[in-house]
């Protein structure tokens, strides 16, 4: 964990806490968390979480990456790891680990217009990236990491050539799909995040094997010296931490295939990784440059979005929520935010199809890799999209956080009157529509004789009212 505070625009860290939990030794084959696994992380969490006590949620991340990913148990452990840190934690996709990851890295290295290729070595994941300053290029995430490659060939802590040939051939075979993409000339430098390459450093640096960078004859003799002392019990490295001995062969036997199959002759290890671009991505928020609304206006783009009907949809939601705004416990300027969003990607799904199209727009939000999104992001926004017509159903919501399952509801219904009143897709300004939220009720108020005026709106809310009043909603219009 990183504190820092914001001062004239800069990041000043004030604490790091580190503890290694290594929650992926706790899954097991059949991708179940342990009750072992899950009480370790509880702790760390409770402790972090006195670290963060009275601090906003909006100044506040927390993420899970591959284990959370993979663990079937997941949703169950994140509920009662969200009450010990007493914050959210969202799911990232390796995808967005790794754009995270580099942007961590980006911002603890000059900008001299070099490509790099920026490489980090986690539990259960290993991320690649080639960018240019701050502009990731090309991410890939693979699934191996120092704890799974560790566990599956090293079990018992019994370290010989065979095993380790076997678990370099294991991360070669990883590495071959983007081979050819992210060998060496396809990039400047390569660089190094995160706390196995930073062992690694440290440990060819203080046995005088190398300075600075990590080069493939320190590499080449830090693997031999591993051999011969033949058991992880054994390893008694300068400036290797307990708690990385048990996770070094697997992360040295990533580390060697990356170099041999990407031609790496020398890496620089960088100070930043995945926390850090936590932070940057934070502040980015703050600052109103949130780049979910870049990724949402690249979705539109892509999939062909009407942008005057979206813009029209956007100004009679403002006109709306601004009369109800906020509700169960939402920030109205979050709320809007998110309904900005939902308005400008509901009708992608056109691309695809027009008959359930809505369906097929909840289906891109959902697995689409969404720079800035997290899982929950994702299937938050697919959800509003999915029900912004047709039928609702409340299985739908039972699968958000609180207080998203409340709140989208709320959401879901000033959209979906936001894009009735606007069918006829003109340009012509609607009239001061009032709007009140009652407890199992909406009211619409239409200025006098507009309604009368304006038969086919009346027989869409006629329809509309009989889709809400299936969720218990009843709708009113005067």
């Amino acid at each position: 964990m990183i504190v820092a505070n914001l001062r004239k625009g800069e990041l000043v860290v004030l604490d790091r806490l580190r503890e290694m939990v290594r929650l992926g030794a706790g899954l097991t084959p059949a991708r179940q968390l342990t009750p072992e696994s899950q009480q370790r992380a509880i702790d760390c969490l409770q402790r972090f979480g006195q670290r963060l006590r009275g601090m906003p949620p909006s100044s506040v991340r927390a993420v899970g990456t591959n284990t959370l990913r993979a663990a079937r148990n997941g949703a169950e452990f994140l509920f009662i790891a969200e009450q010990a840190l007493g914050y959210p934690i969202e799911i990232i996709s390796g995808i967005e680990e790794a754009r995270l990851i580099y942007q961590g890295v980006a911002k603890s290295l000059a900008c001299d217009g070099r490509r790099r290729l920026v490489m980090d070595i986690g539990g259960g994941s290993t991320e690649y990236i080639i960018g240019i300053d701050g502009n990731p290029l090309q991410k890939e995430s693979l699934q191996m990491g120092s704890v799974s490659i560790s566990l599956i060939h090293f079990p018992d802590g019994k370290i010989t050539a065979k095993r380790f040939k076997h678990a370099v051939l294991a991360a070669q075979t990883e590495l071959e799909p983007i081979e050819n993409s992210f060998r060496s000339d396809a990039w400047d430098q390569a660089v190094g995040a995160s706390g196995t390459l930073r062992s690694v450093q440290k440990v060819i640096s203080a046995s005088g094997w190398g300075r600075d960078t990590i080069n493939l004859e320190g590499l080449n003799r830090l693997i031999d010296a591993m051999l011969s002392a033949g058991h992880m019990d054994r390893l008694s490295f300068p400036d290797l931490s307990a708690d990385r001995r048990a996770i070094l062969p697997g992360g040295l036997a990533i580390l060697y295939a990356t170099f041999n199959s990407l031609g790496i002759r020398a890496m620089e290890v960088s100070d930043g990784a995945l926390r850090e671009g936590l932070l940057y991505d934070l502040l980015g928020r703050i600052n109103h440059e949130d780049i979910r609304s870049r990724t949402v206006a690249a979705l539109a783009s892509r999939y062909h979005v009407d942008q005057e009907h979206a813009a029209r949809i956007r100004t009679t939601l403002h006109h709306l929520a601004r009369q109800v705004l906020p509700l169960h416990g939402i920030d109205s300027e979050i709320a809007l935010q998110w309904l900005d969003w939902a308005a400008e990607l509901h009708e992608i799904g056109l691309d695809i199809a027009h008959s359930q199209y809505h369906k097929h727009g909840a289906y891109i939000i959902q697995n689409a890799d969404l720079p800035g999104f997290s899982r929950q992001d994702q299937q938050l926004l697919a959800t509003i999209v999915r029900a912004h017509r047709r039928k609702l159903q409340a299985k739908w919501f039972k699968e958000l956080a609180a207080p998203w399952d409340e709140a989208v509801k709320s959401l879901i219904f000033l959209l979906r009157l936001s894009i009735l009143l606007n069918r006829s897709r003109r340009s012509a300004p609607l009239p001061d529509i009032g709007l009140k939220f009652a407890l199992g009720s909406i009211e619409l108020f239409f200025p006098a004789g507009w309604i009368d005026a304006h038969p086919l709106t009346a027989a869409d809310l006629e329809i509309e009212a009989g889709f809400l009043n299936g969720t218990g909603m009843l709708l009113r219009y005067s």
